[in-house]
Formats: structure tokens, C-alpha cells, sequence
């Protein structure tokens, strides 16, 4: 069953119109601007154009008192240490903060700590070592904000700390000389979504006092950072982003080109996808596998066969990761799927010792992906823990970490994606808050957003043009999903060793090929002549110089299924295997009575074997959605009472014609008592 709310934009046909005609657009670019609610003039210029938009640095708070100071230590030859993070985005900041300072002659160096035995932020061990080292300047990149102590240490030190960083802003700022945080309350920026190399760049900009140098010198960097990141690829991120995928496109730096190499994306068409998904994760497999001192040394590499050498140390420690990764996913999930406490919460928290702390916040992601809702995976050593998370759209986890910040030894990061600290005796409160938390809100669902409607016909080399117009995609500026109604699935076959599927379907006598990723036939509930919906999107596919359009499929449901009903119904259900109090009204949606159960059970016996899935079912059983919860109860009740037997995907028939007594069942005892037997 699909876990996303489709969201199908309110498209506004007569504003389509009038921007088609001011701007001389196509008529489909015209309307996926307005599906995209983009239709002041000025905003459709500064998008269409984005080139020219270069925002002034100084509109960042501090900006002028860090220009001050860093020219200052620039001039007279003062030690200069940047302090970085190990992530792609603090890697890329601090390679290039480093080569600009290195280019002006300033004496400098840079230092980022080990994940695994230094964790993030700058510590007061490390400050008193740039101390003695001779460091009389500490420039903090994509972290710092919550360094309140160390920068006190620092300043009793006699070393000054400037700090750049886009991270959530506490209630008390650190007293350095210069805090550059878009984000400060007091700031008056019209933009803040920089990522951390996002407020060096500017930084630089501000320093060099020129931001089209700064553009051609180093765009390629801010790029890499600001996809890795997955800040919003909107406004002066978008510049960065586009004008950084063409440097890339013709990079000069060994480094870039090596990455290319290994990661396979110099053979393929070029775009934000390539960084995001070829070049990031290799950089970020350096700070979570081995020393992220590896990625900048790459980057900063001016000998391409060394570069090659390192680019290929990377991509090992990449392999290395996913299989970790793999392996901890698997675990994650065992844990998940034995115990309802955790499965069925709002918010999925799982714990493990000694998970390797570079893949739990991979793993997060993938957690959330399966199952719906956020996620938090929490490494434990001995006493302590260490906690990454990831989240949806609709739901703020640094502000339900917030809520229960008095029992986490440390926490930080972004409504999206967080960390925190935590005593290991603290978990399972830690866990009983955060869903009393959860509870009180209102949890969203994934949602899916679709632009635009359109028929088979749409799909050609011009809709690629229209396309190319959106370019580049990220966070905030998502590749366009479209939506194709009571198409007819004509055939399937799995591809790539069984790992993914090849679609055929069939809409007003066109077929259209499709392709679905990561879905395998086993575990695909729709069969040739079923009526679905699809959500799609349209990929540039080049094939011995010949363009073409290529469907992904992002998403696919029955055509009469109402999935806010469905998974409403479903949400009852969790609350129930969760413990939760139910209202009487969803204690009557949620307890089956005998004829339910028989005809359940009858349409069990007719197939044998069903999947674990309750638009499957209510669909071929024309039972209707708001029974969800119901199905799944009576799947249970079934199930402990040995008529059905199967696996978390799968169940089958196993005592065909055998009576039981249903109020034996420890389940309906929960929701009501009485005797029925089927």
C-alpha cells in the first residue's frame, strides 16, 4: 500500500494563461509555474532568470564584524584554524574557506573531528590545542552555534572565534567576535536557507567584495554541499546549485573529476541527481567510515593520478558503508517488526549497541521511508547513546526533541534532521514522551506532491524541454510528478536481477513503459488488468546520442481507492496495537463482528493466500476503506487463533473448515467481550 498522501496541486488555468502569454512560455511550463503557486511576475522572473541573483552578504548579521577579523588576521600573519564538521556539507565548507584563505596568503590551517571518538562540534579539548598550537583565530563552518562554552574557553585562551553555521539558534549565542547564522532571531536576511557551505560562500563573497569571482571560482563546491545538505534549492541556493552543476559539468579540479570517475556520473547525463546521489554519499562515506580529512585532502588535490588513488580509497569506504548499513537496516527492522510498542508508534525509535554511528542516521532514513512516519535510531555504548533522526514534511523533530530536551544530554540540527546525546537508562522514557508528544499533535502523513494531470500524449522530447526549465532539482524545487488516472497495468516483468520492474500500461489506446525502482515482484500487489493511478516522473534518457523520455513511476494505487479513508482507519488501528486509548467511535470502526469475520475469513479460503495489505484487500474484497483497521484486526485475530498463518508481508490459509472460538482470542478481549465463533 502506498505510504504517501497524494497532494495534487489546485492549478489556477486563467494564471497559466496570463503567465504563458507575459513571459512567452509553453503552456505547460506556464502551468506548472502556477501549480507551484509561482505567479507574482517578479518571482517568475528571478526564477526563470535566477543567473543574476547574487544577495548581499551583508545583510547577514556579524557579517561585517567576521570580514573585519578575518582581514585583520589575514594581514598580519595571525594563525588561522577553521574548524569543520564531518559531512559533505562541512567538508565542502571547509575546503572552500581553506583555499580561499590560502590564496590571500593568510596563515592557516583546518581541523575536523574524528565522528566516532570526538563527535560534532568543536570541543574544549580541541580548543585548547589550537590554543597551544598558536591559533589565535577559530572560524567554526556548518557548526558552532551551540558552542557557548568552548568559545568562553576560547576567549579565557585568548584565541577569537568567528562562527558560520545554519543550524538551529538557542536561547543563548555563543561570545564570539562575529555568530553568521541566518538563522539568529534577530536577524533580517530575506533569505535564510543557506546550508553551511551556503554561509561560508557568502562569508567569502563578503570578503573578497566581488560575488561573480566567488561564483566562477567556487560555485562547484557550494554546489556539492548545498544538494548534500538537501537545504531548499530556491532563491540564491538555486543560483548556487545551477551555476555549480555547470562548473562541475567542465571541472577543473582533480578532485571533482575523480569523484565523477568512480561514481560513474561522468557517462551519464549531468545533474543535481549526479551530486546528490553520486558524488555526496562519497564524501560522506569518508567522515562516517574513516577520517573526513580524506574528502578534503581529495578536494584540495591538484594531481589527478593521486586524486584518482584517493577517489578510489573513498568509494571503498562507500561499499564499506552501505554494507554496513545493510546489515544494521536488517537489524533495525527485526526489532521493529517483533515489538508493537515500537512498530505502531507515531514515531519509530529503535535502539542497538555499538551500531556504528556513521549509518544511523542512513538507516533513519530508510526507516522512514518504510514505514511512514519519522524515525530515530539510537546507538548505544555501554551507558550512553547517541541518537540520529529523520523526519516528514508537517513534522518538526528539533522541536520534539525541544520538548523533551531536559532528559538528552546534548541536541541539535533541523526540523527534518536531528541528533542528540542520551543516558542509555533514559530510552524507553525517552520514547513514552516523545509519542505523548506526538500525540498532541497533529501527525502528518508523506505526502506525495503531484503538479499536474496530463495524458499520454504529454510525454515526449518537448515536455524534456519544458523540463530543463526547472533544472536544477532539490529540496523546495522537486523534479516535477505528474499524475495519470485509470491507466490499465498491461504487463510486468522485473529487471536488474530482480530488483527492480518494468511497466507496461495502457491509457486512450497508447501504452506507456514504465520503470519502478526497488520494488520487487514478490512484493508487488497489482496484477495485469487492474485499473490504477499513477504517479510518475519524466527522466532525460540518453542512448547512443539519441534523447528520449523515460517514465518513473514515484508512486501507484488502485483508481477507487480513497487513501485518506484508508489510512485513517489504518492510524486507529496503530493507536490500538500501540496501547493506546481508543474513543468509543473508533472502538466500534475497529471491532469486527461475526459476519465481518465471515466474510473475511471466506474470502481467505477463496484465495488461499492474500497479501498483508489492506488496499489489496479492501479492493478485491469491495470492502470499503474505513474498515482498514478492521481487516487488520481480524487478519490478527485470525492469525493468533492458527485459521491463517504468514509472514509481516504475506498470509495464508491454514485449517480450512476448522471452528474456533473467537471470544478466546486475547485480541477481542482488548475490544469487547462476547462469544462468536465462524
Amino acid at each position: 500500500m502506498s505510504k504517501y498522501r497524494w497532494k495534487i496541486a489546485n492549478t489556477d488555468k486563467d494564471s497559466a494563461a496570463v503567465i504563458a502569454e507575459e513571459f512567452s512560455l509553453e503552456p505547460l511550463a506556464a502551468l506548472l509555474l502556477a501549480s507551484r503557486e509561482m505567479t507574482d511576475s517578479q518571482e517568475i522572473e528571478s526564477f526563470l532568470f535566477a543567473d543574476g541573483l547574487f544577495r548581499d552578504p551583508f545583510e547577514i548579521v556579524d557579517m561585517d564584524k567576521a570580514v573585519e577579523r578575518i582581514g585583520r588576521a589575514v594581514d598580519t600573519g595571525e594563525k588561522i584554524t577553521i574548524f569543520g564538521d564531518y559531512d559533505a556539507d562541512g567538508v565542502t565548507s571547509t575546503t572552500l574557506l581553506y583555499l580561499y584563505l590560502r590564496e590571500q596568503g593568510a596563515d592557516v590551517d583546518y581541523y575536523i573531528p574524528d565522528r566516532v571518538s570526538e563527535g560534532y562540534g568543536i570541543s574544549s579539548q580541541a580548543v585548547k590545542d589550537f590554543a597551544e598550537n598558536g591559533t589565535k583565530l577559530i572560524i567554526t563552518v556548518d557548526n558552532g552555534i551551540s558552542a557557548v562554552e568552548q568559545v568562553r574557553l576560547a576567549n579565557e585562551l585568548g584565541v577569537d572565534v568567528v562562527i558560520t553555521d545554519h543550524h538551529k539558534v538557542g536561547d543563548v549565542l555563543p561570545e564570539a567576535v562575529a555568530v553568521v547564522n541566518p538563522h539568529r532571531t534577530d536577524s533580517e536576511c530575506d533569505f535564510r536557507e543557506y546550508a553551511g557551505v551556503g554561509v561560508v560562500f557568502k562569508l567569502v563573497c563578503a570578503l573578497e567584495g566581488d560575488s561573480d569571482t566567488v561564483y566562477e571560482k567556487y560555485s562547484d563546491l557550494a554546489a556539492i554541499g548545498t544538494l548534500a545538505d538537501v537545504v531548499p534549492v530556491i532563491d540564491e541556493n538555486r543560483v548556487i546549485v545551477k551555476k555549480g552543476i555547470d562548473k562541475i559539468r567542465n571541472s577543473h579540479r582533480c578532485g571533482i573529476e575523480a569523484l565523477k570517475a568512480v561514481s560513474g556520473t561522468d557517462k551519464k547525463v549531468f545533474n543535481a541527481n549526479s551530486v546528490a546521489f553520486g558524488i555526496a554519499p562519497r564524501i560522506n562515506a569518508a567522515g562516517r567510515m574513516k577520517s573526513a580529512k580524506t574528502a578534503v585532502e581529495l578536494l584540495l588535490c591538484d594531481d589527478s593520478e593521486k586524486a584518482m588513488a584517493m577517489a578510489q580509497e573513498i568509494d571503498a569506504a562507500n561499499k564499506e558503508r552501505q554494507a554496513i548499513e545493510s546489515e544494521a537496516s536488517a537489524r533495525a527492522i527485526e526489532i521493529i517488526e517483533s515489538d508493537d510498542r515500537i512498530k505502531y508508534a507515531p514515531i519509530i525509535i529503535v535502539s542497538g549497541e555499538n551500531w556504528h554511528q556513521g549509518v544511523i542516521g542512513i538507516v533513519a532514513s530508510r526507516l522512514v521511508t518504510k514505514y511512514g512516519k519519522p524515525a530515530i535510531v539510537i546507538s548505544t555504548d555501554g551507558e550512553t547513546g547517541k541518537g540520529s533522526c529523520r523526519s516528514i514534511e508537517g513534522f518538526s523533530i528539533y522541536d520534539a526533541l525541544s520538548s523533551v530536551g531536559d532528559m538528552l544530554t546534548h541536541f541539535g540540527g533541523h526540523t527534518l534532521a536531528a541528533g542528540f546525546g542520551i543516558d542509555k537508562s533514559r530510552i524507553d522514557e525517552f520514547r513514552l514522551k516523545l509519542g505523548e508528544y506526538a500525540y498532541k499533535t497533529s501527525m502528518p502523513y508523506p505526502e506525495l506532491k503531484i503538479d499536474l494531470k496530463i495524458n499520454p500524449s504529454f510525454i515526449s522530447n518537448e515536455l524534456l524541454d519544458v523540463l530543463s526549465m526547472f533544472e536544477p532539482f532539490g529540496a523546495n524545487n522537486p523534479q516535477p510528478c505528474f499524475l495519470m488516472k485509470n491507466v490499465v497495468l498491461k504487463s510486468v516483468r522485473p529487471v536488474g536481477e530482480g530488483k527492480h520492474l518494468r511497466l507496461t500500461f495502457e491509457k486512450d489506446a497508447k501504452e506507456i513503459n514504465a520503470v519502478m525502482f526497488s520494488q520487487t515482484l514478490e512484493d508487488f500487489q497489482y496484477e495485469a488488468g487492474d485499473v490504477v493511478n499513477i504517479a510518475f516522473r519524466v527522466d532525460k534518457n540518453e542512448y547512443r546520442g539519441e534523447v528520449k523520455p523515460s517514465v518513473r513511476i514515484a508512486d501507484i494505487g488502485f483508481a477507487d481507492t480513497d487513501f485518506d479513508t484508508l489510512n485513517a482507519s489504518r492510524r486507529i488501528y496503530e493507536k490500538f496495537k500501540e496501547n493506546t486509548a481508543l474513543t468509543e467511535k473508533e472502538l466500534k470502526l475497529l471491532t469486527p463482528d461475526r459476519a465481518f469475520f465471515a466474510s473475511c475469513y471466506k474470502f481467505f479460503r477463496a484465495k488461499k493466500s492474500v497479501l498483508r495489505d489492506t488496499e489489496v484487500f479492501c479492493h478485491r474484497a469491495k470492502c470499503p476503506c474505513k474498515y482498514a483497521g478492521k481487516v487488520l484486526v481480524t487478519m490478527d485475530v485470525l492469525e493468533e487463533l492458527g485459521l491463517v498463518e504468514g509472514d509481516s508481508s504475506k498470509i495464508s490459509l491454514s485449517q480450512a473448515g476448522e471452528r474456533v472460538d473467537l471470544s478466546s482470542s486475547s485480541i477481542l478481549k482488548r475490544l469487547t467481550q462476547g462469544e462468536m465463533s465462524v
